[in-house]
This record gives C-alpha cells, sequence and structure tokens, in this order.
C-alpha cells in the first residue's frame, strides 16, 4: 500500500524546512499528528533519531515511534517503523522552485496485516491525515514573515 500526495508552499525552504524540523513544536499547528517527542538521538532531524507521536486513523489514537534512517536538510528525510504487524517507511521529499517549495509525502506500508487496513479503509483515512498534516505545515510556514530569516 502507497499513499503519496504533494503540495506546494508559498514560503522559502528555510522557512518550511524550519517548521517541519522543530519537532518539538509540532503541536502548535500539526493537528495530523499530536504529541511528538525525540526519544533518543539528537533533538533535531537526523539519521539515527527516534521520536514518538499520535494519530487517529481510527476511531482510536494510534501512537507510533518511528525511526529516521536518512535525513538530508532541505532535502529528504525518511523514517521507518512497524506496528500491528506493518512496517512503514515515509519519504519527505523537499524541492524549492522560485521562491516556493514543493514537498512530497510518500508512505509505503508493508506485511501481513495491510490487508486488514483495505477493510477498514485504512489508506483513505492515512491519506486524508497526509493531506491534513501537509496543509497545516503549509498554513505555518506561509504565516511566517519575510523578515524571519530562517536558515538551514
Amino acid at each position: 500500500m502507497v499513499i503519496k500526495e504533494e503540495i506546494e508552499i508559498n514560503a522559502p525552504l528555510s522557512v518550511v524546512w524550519r517548521t517541519f524540523s522543530q519537532m518539538e513544536d509540532w503541536d502548535s499547528w500539526n493537528t495530523a499528528c499530536r504529541s511528538c517527542c525525540i526519544i533518543s538521538g539528537d533533538e533535531d532531524l537526523s539519521a539515527g533519531t527516534c521520536f514518538s507521536f499520535v494519530i487517529r486513523p481510527l476511531a482510536f489514537p494510534m501512537k507510533v515511534q518511528p525511526k529516521i534512517v536518512k535525513c538530508d536538510p532541505g532535502r529528504e528525510v525518511v523514517w521507518e517503523g512497524g506496528k500491528l504487524g506493518i512496517h512503514a517507511s515515509h519519504t519527505w521529499k523537499f524541492r524549492e522552485e522560485e521562491g516556493k517549495v514543493k514537498l512530497l509525502s510518500v508512505e509505503s506500508f508493508q506485511g501481513p496485516m495491510v490487508w486488514m487496513g483495505h477493510l477498514l479503509s485504512v489508506p483513505k483515512r492515512l491519506h486524508r491525515l497526509t493531506v491534513e498534516f501537509l496543509s497545516t505545515l503549509k498554513q505555518a510556514s506561509e504565516a511566517c514573515t519575510s523578515t524571519q530569516a530562517w536558515r538551514l
């Protein structure tokens, strides 16, 4: 199962990256993933960092604890994790074009329980959460003023 979505954000890459990479601030803008915190590793996004957040793909909340396996700041982040017999990999690709950022989100799920997810409409619900995450990231990034110069 693969969930793919892309959004264009009207903000410089430095602002979008800063908003995305400051996980301890996610609760201030991110309505799709709640209670995000670093479990181990660096306080920023770097390979080897483990973190947790809570999503609600069904009626009940689910805590996930992925590990960042790749981080190229401002370009790409990949995290992986597993829960309930499903292994997930989430790739985020950032691309700046003419002062705007195109952000691609690709999530892939594998494992023996993926078929059950289809029965419960989980792909549709996870896609909705991805769209929500990207939309709120867009809003938060675009709300930053041009006088706030964030650097990678």
